[in-house]
């Protein structure tokens, strides 16, 4: 086993090479997520070695570490199994910029042929750098999500440079949209648009090479967000769809386990520094377009001082954030080849992972009011 430690990104990597005549090859990756399931199941030990304790069965200082290690263990050593790559196709949308543009290169290198969705395939930089550092097995296609006779002809491409023996393995569901405002600010044409790019186009991309995913017994990789699991001021069309997307993805997970296909949501936290989402022009922009569309009555009730904070606030919030995409880009890696794929992969910092926690876990009162008292500094 070979340990390696990378301190610019702050992560162990434990690698064990794959083992000829065996179909599973080890590997892992230190994230997040595997701290805190290990912390988890620490917890439960301690909670059944406390029971078994007061039921005079047995000492706690003797079952909770023996209960720990063994669920750790063997938490670990499943998590580190994972399926070959050779033969497999992945079908990856969104690959312009951010997430997509690194994540179809680094599948390729790992020996995926590597199918890259791109709203610009012609004369787009991210195309453009796709064909000049890509091998043989990364193909760019013309992919607008929203666009069915490009879906259908993405999905005839997909087929014919499928090389024999080859089957699709994977579909990422990278590609989104982000906008921002309060409820009464936007627009229901902005409310179709983000609804119309990040969850019917993840079901047009879905159903158009699902066919060849159940042939595959593969995988739906789906990217959601943080925000898809609790709700923020200000975002409520990126978050309403990403609510659906998570509810959309947990009915698909059900409907594909007799098919033998794995579905997978990854719930960024704040990654809007490192992917451009959001840049100051982008949020001016929007700002102007809002305000000019807002009618006589809410302009005069919200003042344009409460609406120029607002604004600030997200101008500041997009500065912020992770710059490093590599926790994402490993969720997304892992949900393909892990031989048993988390369900969900958090690939956030310690803030947003006790955030989540707090909304999902505990009572509204803490997450309404710590939250509020955050936005009054």
């Amino acid at each position: 086993m070979i340990t390696q430690y990378n301190s610019s990104k702050h992560i162990f990597i434990l690698q064990t090479p794959f083992i000829v005549g065996r179909e599973l090859g080890f590997k892992m990756l230190w994230t997040g997520d595997k701290v805190f399931r290990v912390l988890f199941l620490g917890g439960l030990s301690l909670v059944l070695a406390s029971l078994a304790c007061l039921l005079q069965l047995a000492s706690v200082t003797i079952v909770f570490p023996v209960l720990w290690a063994i669920s750790a263990g063997i938490y670990l050593y499943t998590a580190q199994l994972q399926v070959p790559v050779s033969g497999k196709a992945v079908v990856v949308t969104g690959c312009d910029t951010g997430f997509g543009l690194q994540l179809a290169q680094q599948l390729d290198k790992m020996g995926f042929r590597v199918f890259a969705g791109c709203l610009q395939a012609e004369d787009g930089e991210g195309a453009k750098t796709l064909r000049e550092v890509g091998s043989d097995r990364l193909h760019v296609l013309q992919m607008d999500i929203t666009k069915t006779d490009q879906l259908d002809k993405a999905t005839k491409e997909v087929l014919a440079k499928l090389a024999p023996g080859e089957v699709l393995w994977g579909i990422v569901n990278n590609a989104g949209w982000a906008t921002y405002g309060e409820m009464e600010w936007v627009g229901l044409d902005t409310y179709r648009k983000i609804l119309e790019i990040n969850l019917i186009g993840i079901i047009a991309v879905t159903q158009a090479f699902l066919p060849m995913i159940r042939d595959a017994k593969g995988r739906v990789v789906t990217i959601s967000s943080g925000l898809g699991r609790f709700a923020v001021p200000m975002r409520s069309p990126y978050v309403a769809s990403k609510y659906a997307v998570e509810g959309l993805m947990d009915c698909l997970r059900y409907e594909m386990k007799p098919w033998g296909v794995n579905v997978s949501l990854i719930e960024p936290g704040n990654f809007i520094a490192g992917t451009n989402i959001f840049n100051q022009k982008t949020i001016a922009d929007q700002a102007e377009a809002m305000w000019a569309g807002m009618t006589e009555r809410v302009r005069a009730d919200y003042g344009k001082d409460h609406f120029d904070s607002r604004v600030n606030l997200m101008t500041k919030y997009s500065t912020g954030g992770c710059t490093d995409l590599s926790p994402v880009l490993n969720a997304y890696i892992e949900g393909l080849t892990q031989a048993y794929p988390q369900e969900r992969y958090n690939p956030m910092d310690f803030y947003f992972r006790a955030r989540l926690f707090i909304a999902t876990h505990l009572p509204e009162i803490f997450y309404d009011n710590i939250y509020i008292d955050y936005l009054k500094k």
